[in-house]
């Protein structure tokens, strides 16, 4: 079993800045896919950025890249996500997601509980 707590959210003006982490316990996270996910209501949960196990591998959706950069600090059990040139679009309830197998696979079986990101323009 997986706990993932997610902080960082907050409101911040468009064109700004915001970092989140997401600090995993209850298992070896160095064994772990990392993602990022993103959901508004009414709307399906996207994956925003994943970065595999030791940090070597990283993706992202289009409407991210070159903005937004996910990383890791194994010794810290955390993953993080810097969100740069936010947008008022990036507004969402942005989620963690762990997952016990291969980078690319896409199947996450932990989550945390979200935190809100809200871009004001």
């Amino acid at each position: 079993q997986v706990q993932l707590v997610e902080s960082g959210g907050g409101l911040v003006q468009a064109g700004g800045s915001l970092r989140l982490s997401c600090a995993a316990s209850g298992r070896t996270f160095s064994s772990l896919t990392m993602a990022w996910f993103r959901q508004a209501p009414g709307k399906e949960r996207e994956s925003v950025a994943v970065i595999s196990n030791l940090g070597l591998r990283t993706s992202y959706v289009d409407s991210v890249k070159g903005r937004f950069t996910i990383s890791r600090a194994n010794a810290k059990n955390t993953v993080y996500l810097q969100m740069n040139s936010l947008k008022p679009e990036d507004t969402d309830v942005y989620y963690c997601a762990a997952s016990p197998l291969g980078f690319g696979v896409g199947k996450y079986d932990y989550w945390g509980q979200g935190t809100q990101v809200t871009v004001s323009s």
